[in-house]
């Protein structure tokens, strides 16, 4: 059996019924779970009540990654704020990523 987690939304298909379980990192954020199917499209229609407790809602673009044999779905949103909190594990908190990069241009600019 495959289970697909996506951006907190975890997939476990059975047969023709799957059951969708909402989580906020590794903790349930609601004991809901629901039955779905996927149509001729290839569509799934994800809850009110998920989007709802995961912030998505009706346009926001999401990412779709193949990891692990698990379809994972995020929002940009959600990935901006991964990749800060890892850059913040490596810069300092009073430093400025964009006045460095501005300084930087700047004195490569006075060597061309």
């Amino acid at each position: 059996m495959r289970v697909y987690k996506a951006g907190g939304v975890t997939l476990l298909p059975s047969n023709d019924i799957n059951a969708i379980i909402v989580t906020l990192g590794d903790k349930p954020a609601m004991e809901t779970e629901t039955r779905t199917r996927i149509n001729e499209n290839g569509r799934v229609v994800i809850p009110a009540s998920f989007r709802k407790a995961l912030g998505i809602r009706a346009g926001d673009e999401v990412l779709l990654r193949i990891e692990d044999d698990e379809l994972r779905i995020t929002t940009l949103k959600r990935r901006l704020q991964q990749a800060q909190r890892l850059v913040r594990r490596y810069v300092k908190p009073s430093t400025s990523l964009a006045d460095e990069l501005i300084a930087e241009r700047r004195e490569a600019a006075k060597h061309e």
